[in-house]
């Protein structure tokens, strides 16, 4: 279910958003503004941001690696010098993207995050040439990068056991300062976990929900989307449970301003708690319950979108409870389990008994 976004945390962190768009926006060529403006009602304000930012690493590439642009004020660019730009300064640009220095700092990108940027450049240069403000959409010429299906980072059944089992009690491998912070934020981390686990939402999701917004009658809550949306889910009794045990902590606590005060997850400083707090939060017990595998929140949330699909057998019931917009991205991520099932499907069928006749042998 899909209701109107009145979340003060996410308004608050659209409106911090949207000054970083605009400083950086103001960096670059004016023509840009009317790209966001032109994209505003049919994108979220982290799309445009990350926009933003991937366009002005394009253009500084132009400004110092393309001789028509060398030595130019990004600033002072007009929508005529775009079509100065060709396929073959595009293709560069991605060669470019796999090492290059930004103020002393060696910055590289994989394939993955080359095509994120080619898919600004194409969305930008689609814009201007459906708009007929220039001549061709040379972008649309250049491929995008190959990207190969990895497979999915998952705890088994025993690694959450050992997880949740660590977060509940503690760990000798923990260091004299964690346990110390181990004995304030144990239930806390294990609502964190157990909600992760059960549900599957978004690490920015998490940290936005409000106390309001959790239904213990009927175990529903309520959760912002990428795009904005409210969307209600639900948790069984185990994760309920843990729920209930840190809200009688949470219920204790009274914070210094009042979007603090709604926050239903808070760090120790008693504001509402940051993802990188949750991500470190997720890293500590995770290396501990499966150290050869890089866990985040995210991988939680595959952890359960695998064990969904498992047992439900329905990509569109996982896309639908993990917020994809689009099937088939749930399809690409979940390839792999897919063929499991195709495979294991072989063996629910018996034509025959598995044995010849004595007469036969």
């Amino acid at each position: 279910m899909i209701m109107e976004n009145n979340n003060s945390y996410i308004d608050q962190r659209n409106a911090k958003n949207i000054m970083k768009l605009r400083q950086i926006r103001d960096n670059l060529p004016p023509f840009c503004s009317d790209f966001f403006m032109g994209i505003e009602n049919t994108t979220s304000v982290l799309t445009r941001l990350a926009y933003a930012q991937d366009l002005l690493v394009f253009f500084k590439f132009l400004t110092q690696e393309i001789p028509y642009f060398e030595g130019k004020d990004i600033r002072l660019l007009a929508l005529p010098d775009l079509n100065e730009i060709t396929a073959e300064n595009i293709e560069y640009f991605l060669d470019y993207l796999s090492l290059y220095y930004n103020n002393g700092k060696k910055v590289t990108n994989n394939d993955k995050a080359k095509a994120r940027k080619l898919a600004t450049i194409r969305t930008f240069f689609k814009y201007f040439y459906k708009k007929n403000k220039i001549n061709q959409n040379v972008a649309q010429k250049v491929d995008m990068p190959k990207i190969y299906n990895k497979n999915i980072i998952r705890l088994d059944n025993n690694e959450v056991d050992k997880l949740l089992d660590i977060a509940d009690n503690g760990d000798t491998s923990l260091t004299n300062q964690q346990k110390g912070f181990h004995k304030h934020t144990r239930v806390r981390d294990l609502a964190i976990l157990m909600l992760f686990l059960g549900t599957g939402i978004r690490i920015s999701e998490l940290v936005g929900i409000n106390i309001k917004d959790i239904n213990f009658d009927n175990n529903s809550f309520v959760i912002t989307r990428k795009g904005g949306d409210q969307y209600i889910l639900y948790f069984s009794n185990e994760v309920a449970n843990a729920l209930l045990h840190y809200k009688k902590q949470r219920e204790q606590i009274k914070t210094k301003n009042e979007e603090d005060n709604q926050a239903f997850f808070l760090s120790l400083q008693n504001k509402r708690i940051t993802t990188r707090a949750v991500e470190n939060l997720v890293k500590k017990y995770s290396k501990i319950a499966a150290p050869l595998k890089k866990i985040s929140p995210h991988k939680l949330r595959s952890t359960y979108g695998t064990n969904l699909y498992e047992q439900t057998h329905d990509i569109y019931i996982v896309a639908d409870v993990l917020g994809h917009k689009d099937v088939n991205t749930t399809k690409k991520h979940y390839a792999a389990i897919n063929e499991n099932i195709r495979k294991n499907a072989s063996t629910l069928i018996k034509l025959r008994d598995n044995h010849y006749n004595d007469e036969n042998e």
